[in-house]
């Protein structure tokens, strides 16, 4: 089967903001992947493109706006003709899936899940009713979508191995059906190693996170109403800077310079403001997937305190580049410590080297995708017909979700 000029159809859920999100650092990744291989890359969502939207036609990308609930997309997929289409998250595999299973039925459906909004729903849950995270708190409403997302579409993204285990244990997902695919990175030569700033020229503390991601606020209000306090009391010069994309003003009521609390909103280059950064806290009470943060300040040699949620999937078995704690008073304590000791900073600092090298290689991982896309479509029928379950929800899908989406789109016609 010739692959030397596939056409690959994206849906986004939003336009990429590889400057906002890991979200969007994420797509960027697999753009690149799928050029490297000189395929062409079509990016469409049903999303209003931001001022904060990375310009895609620059990176040789055709772009397209869609709309959801309408016969239009149908006209542009059969046109297009491509031979995969990736979906960007479950949602949008419920809205467009159907119907590329209609126009594009020998497309390879790929569906990047990002992380498994079902743990995070579930972790969510349980963490507002005060309880401990249990298996159970998986099996909620969420889960049953995003699963038959995943068994309708051939092939799923899934970007850390702890939800792989989730999936295949608790779910008896078929192997089949999943990649283990985390963060693509470069890696970290020497020369930027010797351009990173020293101890002794770096200051404060800094936390980084969309402000529009539940788990990254409620992490922001953890630090100013349980740890930072403790911190302050025992470094009362140092300040938290807290970056982050979408600040709303019950973000920026957080600022306090008396307390040294300091909300300074979208960073202009994360890269510098990590950078110059001594110590990243990120004590993350919930959520799922990977963390870009936590990456950036391996990237840019920041020792990181983060709780077990944040570090999951990131380390194996590798020690982590800085403490993990999730007791807010051990939290503070190894945050203190890794502030005030040089020593111990050099050394938490290196290890994030190896986390990168062992765990996050881009050519390592890109090699694997590549090649497990060919395979499938290779074997597209047959790799259909072990997945029944699939086939299933593909039939009930069409007869219900497309009915729906066909009188919505009649509705708003007669409505127009």
């Amino acid at each position: 089967m010739n692959t030397s000029s596939l056409k690959v159809l994206i849906i986004g859920k939003v336009w990429p903001e590889p400057a906002s999100s890991a979200a969007g650092t994420r797509m960027m990744e697999l753009i690149e992947v799928f050029q490297s291989e000189d395929w062409q890359v079509t990016f469409a969502s049903a999303a209003s493109e931001s001022q904060f939207a990375v310009d895609l036609k620059s990176c040789g990308v055709e772009c397209a706006s869609v709309s959801i609930n309408s016969s239009s997309f149908d006209h542009f997929a059969g046109e297009l003709n491509p031979d995969i289409v990736v979906f960007d998250r479950f949602m949008t595999e419920e809205q467009f899936g159907w119907r590329v299973a209609e126009q594009c039925s020998g497309a390879l459906r790929i569906l990047d899940t990002e992380d498994l909004h079902f743990l995070r729903e579930g972790r969510y849950q349980a963490w507002k009713k005060g309880k401990e995270f249990e298996t159970s708190d998986l099996f909620n409403d969420k889960a049953k979508r995003e699963i038959a997302s995943i068994l309708r579409c051939d092939l799923s993204l899934i970007i850390s191995e702890f939800e792989m285990d989730i999936l295949e244990e608790t779910f008896r997902m078929d192997k089949d059906l999943l990649l283990y695919l985390p963060f693509l990175l470069d890696q970290i030569n020497e020369n930027s190693v010797n351009n990173w700033k020293s101890f002794d020229n770096r200051e404060h503390l800094i936390s980084i996170g969309n402000f529009l991601h539940e788990p990254n606020w409620n992490a922001v209000l953890y630090l100013k109403e349980e740890i930072w306090p403790l911190i302050r009391a025992k470094i009362p010069k140092a300040e938290l800077h807290v970056y982050g994309a979408y600040a709303s003003q019950k973000v920026e009521q957080l600022h306090n310079p008396d307390e040294g609390f300091m909300i300074k909103g979208r960073a202009e280059n994360a890269t510098d403001v990590v950078g110059a950064s001594r110590v990243m806290l990120a004590p993350l009470r919930f959520g799922a997937g990977l963390k870009g943060k936590l990456v950036e300040a391996m990237q840019c040699g920041t020792p990181s305190v983060t709780t077990t949620v944040g570090a999951e999937g990131m380390n194996g078995n590798l020690p982590w580049p800085g403490f993990i704690s999730d007791d807010p008073q051990e939290f503070a304590d190894r945050a203190i410590q890794l502030y005030k000791n040089e020593e111990l900073w050099k050394e938490k600092q290196e290890k994030g080297l190896e986390i990168i090298r062992s765990r996050f290689d881009k050519e390592t991982h890109s090699v694997r995708l590549i090649e497990r896309i060919k395979e499938v479509r290779e074997n597209l029928e047959a790799h259909r017909h072990h997945n029944f379950m699939g086939s299933i929800l593909q039939h009930h899908t069409l007869a219900s979700t497309k009915f729906m989406g066909k009188w919505i789109e009649a509705k708003n016609r007669i409505t127009d």
